[in-house]
């Protein structure tokens, strides 16, 4: 499999008409259409982050700072 900074990748979800488009840098997109996907990638990096930290589900305890 090649791999790289420039190596993007459109891959089609089967049973479906969408499309999953994965950049070198890890960021993910999603669409029915292959030219969205491909503008997508080639604009690279605007319009789009390698993919940041899931956020803190509501269930999580908070910590707060207690002053000493």
């Amino acid at each position: 499999m090649l791999t790289g900074d420039r190596v993007y990748r459109i891959h089609w979800l089967p049973g479906t008409d969408i499309l999953r488009g994965v950049c070198h840098c890890g960021a993910q997109r999603v669409a029915e259409e292959p030219v969205e996907l491909w503008e997508w990638l080639l604009a690279h990096p605007q319009g789009h982050q390698a993919p940041a930290a899931p956020p803190p589900s509501a269930d999580a305890p908070t910590r707060l700072a207690v002053p000493a």
